[in-house]
């Protein structure tokens, strides 16, 4: 119940907050990607009930001419969360919190087994340990030939046992410390070339 209050509350507060800067990011996205500025997507929630996700378009329709689909826009939207900033409206309706394990495409948490399928009883959140600790998930991926095995074999299984972590050790302030850590790895210099 504490957890839904803090919820609501940090949502609204952000909201109205960062509204000028949702407004200017979305039709940035919109003039930069050509579309209506907003993505959809669905993703698997508590329970592994499946939910529709709402994110700000970072990547065009038409790949450029240089055949690189993320915008330039995007890009940056990217590197300062920005178009993660929707997902404030998901943690209004109930379908996400603010910390909680990231959610994922069908296909990855809804196939848990044993222990780990506990996970599936916390909300999906905007951040997490697991979102701090791979806040450089693309250049990591980047990096080896072929990045989906990669993913699957290294990176998804450590974010499982982060996330269990958490399911075991979850509070009010263990949320309040994971806020203030996105915070600053949002905004401090990243160099992912070391």
């Amino acid at each position: 119940m504490i957890k839904r209050f803090f919820d609501v509350i940090f949502s609204l507060f952000a909201l109205l907050l960062f509204s000028w800067v949702i407004l200017i990011s979305w039709l940035l996205a919109v003039i930069d990607t050509h579309t209506n500025g907003i993505f959809i997507q669905e993703r698997i929630g508590q329970f592994g009930t499946a939910f529709k996700i709402y994110k700000l378009r970072t990547i065009q329709v038409l790949p450029s001419s240089e055949g690189v689909p993320i915008s330039k826009i995007g890009k940056v939207l990217r590197s300062y969360k920005l178009d993660e900033l929707p997902q404030l409206f998901n943690v209004l309706k109930g379908e996400m919190s603010v910390v909680g394990p990231r959610p994922d495409v069908p296909g990855y948490y809804d196939l848990l087994e044993g222990e780990n399928r506990k996970i599936l009883e916390l909300k999906p959140g905007l951040t997490s340990l697991a979102s701090l600790k791979y806040s450089n998930e693309e250049y990591l991926l980047e990096k080896h030939a072929t990045p989906a095995i990669y993913n699957d074999s290294v990176i998804f299984p450590d974010k499982v046992q982060l996330n269990l972590e958490y399911y075991y050790h979850r509070s009010f302030w263990v949320d309040i410390t994971i806020i203030l850590k996105t915070i600053w790895f949002t905004f401090k210099k990243k160099d992912f070339g070391q």
